[in-house]
């Protein structure tokens, strides 16, 4: 079985969780709680599903490390995004599941100043891991 469409579906996942993020910002803002706690549970649902799918892929199937093949200054801004994404990736897992935890308790103003937080650093991952996608699969394609 091949999995070679996992990347992209992994980036499609990203991009979705990231524009999920997004518009239940928006629906808060407006004070639509109902439409920002569905997108915002989607958004869960999406970057849930995303790590799933990319640990199978790296270690289920023995991906491993896909090498970016571009050079010079663009191998040190990848390497840049690459290395700040996946520091912040891991550090934003127990602000989201805190965040999480602190909206379905009902603990509105402790998931505010949490989520004031982890909104940025989310989308940042989220954004960033479509980034990194395009530059290691389709700007600079390894051979």
């Amino acid at each position: 079985m091949s999995v070679n469409f996992l990347p992209t579906f992994n980036a499609i996942l990203n991009a979705s969780s990231g524009i999920l993020i997004v518009v239940g910002f928006l629906f808060i803002k407006k004070g639509n709680i109902k439409a920002h706690r569905a997108c915002m549970i989607c958004a869960v649902c999406c970057s849930s599903l995303f790590l799933i799918s990319y640990v199978v892929y790296h270690v289920g199937f023995g991906a491993g490390v896909t090498r970016f093949a571009g050079t010079g200054g663009v191998r040190t801004l990848y390497h840049i995004i690459l290395i700040s994404h996946t520091i912040l990736a891991v550090t934003v897992v127990p602000f989201v599941i805190v965040t999480l935890r602190r909206a379905l308790r009902g603990e509105f103003l402790r998931h505010r100043a949490v989520a004031r937080w982890t909104f940025p650093i989310w989308l940042y991952v989220s954004v960033t891991g479509v980034i990194v996608y395009l530059m290691l699969y389709h700007i600079y394609p390894s051979r």
